[in-house]
């Protein structure tokens, strides 16, 4: 009887590693590792080694000490005594600033701006073709320093607003003052203020967040999980009943009474700016370099939303669009429901991008005098400090989780909202 043996197995050689294609492409990466970590190692002991033949020695203990130098916008308390941990603290909260404000903004001119590149309107599709090509095909900088340009040569200065008949009145019901050197909006006081907490004990990075502000955000975000509520109620009610109720009086209440409730126990009025001598003294003061640095990135951002926009429409299919017509939909109920939740499949991948795009682009705030990370932790503290390595590397980290964070946000949204296959 004739009996099957398995064949012999080959014994392991050397030469397997290069020759053999079960091997070789582990030979090569783990070669490539070892040269990358063995250059990571030379560029170590190097950078050391000139370090230490300059007389300079590798640390982070400058952080505690006296900045000794001023910062022209905050949102929290700074002088110059406080350490360069909390000026670069400081700086950190003014890109974050930016970055947020200019993202929202430039979402929604980029979104407008989109949609009317695509209108049948001669005149308003060649204007908006104008803008995106406009902005998008000069360096941002420029923007920058033009938008600053304008406002502090067009803008009156405070003295204009001074005396019987002057020159300059307030805006808004005499609330708002805009000026060459900024603007002066009402500032939010509580006359029952639950007062704050206090982080970070020490005197280098104290921190006080507001009690009055964390009530209003957890009413906010109540207020929206309620409103999604409500939705999903009528989403439920339209599939079994095949009619959507009417529920806007519930969103709308939903999310204005209970912040009014909130806003009324607090004891909420606004302070208003005044002319006080040589400038406006109270409110909240925005300078100009604030203003101008948002509006530029805003603007110039917006172009490029614009196409992603525009591409993320066109790629949806016609025909989806004449066939939601055809079944009775309004044109904003077709956008919202048909062309808009299949084009976030094209749009938001890019989108990504533009964020991250105007948020390392607040970088250039030194050009206008907005001291943010970049002109704090990277520029002042490393000039007064002489610590190049420790400053750029902790600026480096700094953006790197920003825009990790940034990337991580938006991939969340998007696996939200992309369509699922069936």
């Amino acid at each position: 009887m004739a009996t099957v043996t398995d064949p012999p197995k080959a014994e392991f050689r050397l030469s397997m590693l290069i020759y053999d294609t079960r091997y070789r492409s582990m030979t090569i990466q783990v070669v490539a590792l070892i040269g990358f970590l063995l250059l990571v190692g030379f560029l170590i002991s190097n950078t050391v080694q000139n370090l230490a033949t300059s007389g300079k020695t590798v640390g982070f203990g400058f952080l505690t000490e006296p900045a000794g130098y001023d910062i022209n916008q905050v949102l929290i308390e700074y002088n110059n005594q406080n350490s360069h941990l909390r000026a670069a603290f400081v700086g950190l909260l003014n890109t974050l600033l930016v970055a947020v404000l200019g993202c929202i903004t430039a979402t929604v001119i980029g979104v407008i701006i989109g949609v009317l590149r695509l209108s049948p309107n001669w005149l308003i599709a060649r204007i908006t073709t104008v803008y995106v090509e406009m902005f998008r095909n000069v360096p941002v900088l420029l923007w920058i320093v033009f938008a600053m340009a304008i406002l502090i040569e067009t803008l009156p200065a405070p003295r204009a607003f001074r005396g019987d008949d002057p020159e300059a009145t307030m805006k808004i019901f005499d609330t708002v003052a805009i000026t060459n050197r900024g603007v002066y909006v009402p500032e939010p006081l509580f006359s029952r203020s639950l007062g704050d907490i206090h982080l970070f004990g020490t005197s280098s990075m104290n921190f006080d967040i507001s009690l009055d502000l964390l009530l209003i955000i957890a009413v906010v975000v109540a207020s929206i999980f309620g409103v999604r509520a409500i939705k999903r109620n009528a989403d439920a009610t339209q599939e079994k009943t095949g009619k959507r109720p009417t529920t806007w009086y519930l969103t709308l209440g939903t999310l204005v009474v209970p912040l009014l409730v909130v806003l009324v126990a607090l004891g909420f009025h606004l302070g208003y700016p005044e002319l006080k001598g040589f400038n406006f003294q109270g409110g909240t003061y925005l300078r100009n370099s604030l203003i101008a640095l948002w509006l530029a990135l805003s603007l110039y951002t917006a172009a490029f939303i614009a196409e992603n926009v525009r591409a993320g429409i066109l790629a949806i299919s016609a025909g989806q669009t004449e066939a939601a017509g055809a079944l009775g939909l309004r044109p904003n109920r077709i956008m919202r429901l048909v062309v808009l939740p299949q084009a976030l499949r094209v749009i938001i991948p890019p989108l990504i991008s533009q964020y991250l795009n105007l948020t390392k682009n607040s970088s250039l705030a030194i050009a206008v005098g907005y001291m943010d990370i970049t002109g704090t932790l990277m520029g002042i503290t490393l000039n007064q400090t002489g610590k190049e390595l420790e400053t750029l590397l902790l600026g480096m980290l700094i953006y790197l989780i920003i825009s990790l964070s940034i990337s991580a946000l938006m991939n969340w949204y998007n696996n939200r909202v992309k369509l699922v296959e069936r």
